[in-house]
């Protein structure tokens, strides 16, 4: 269980400043938020499921202390449905973490520029 520092804000989460990943397993894992137990939400390890990759905007960049040789890893919320199939997930609007500084932020993607990401994806595609 790792603990990380929230730069920005998270939709939905803008009051959430501390937060501390738990793996489920290598697609799920909850980030939780540590000064309020009772925010929780289920992430996806995009890579599990398909081909992603996106440009890092300066903003972002400056928020996390991103650097070339920074070790990032990249989240995407999941609403939980049931059954679990019906579920969708955010491709639009990453969390973005720097691992080296244990700093985390949400980028918010042009749909225009990744007309292949979606708001609401169902999981079910990629099972």
């Amino acid at each position: 269980m790792q603990k990380y520092k929230v730069k920005g804000s998270i939709l939905g989460f803008e009051e959430t400043m501390n937060v501390e990943i738990v793996q489920i397993d290598n697609l799920f894992s909850t980030i939780r938020d540590i000064d309020n137990k009772n925010i929780s939400f289920t992430v996806v390890n995009p890579y599990e499921l398909r081909e992603y990759s996106f440009d890092i905007k300066s903003d972002i960049k400056i928020l996390l202390d991103i650097k070339e040789d920074s070790s990032l890893s990249a989240y995407n919320i999941v609403v939980i449905q049931k059954p679990l199939e019906n579920s969708t997930v955010n491709f639009l609007a990453p969390i973005v973490i720097n691992n080296d500084n244990m700093t985390i932020a949400q980028a918010v993607l042009d749909p225009k520029k990744h007309p292949d990401f979606g708001m609401a994806e169902s999981i079910k595609t990629f099972m």
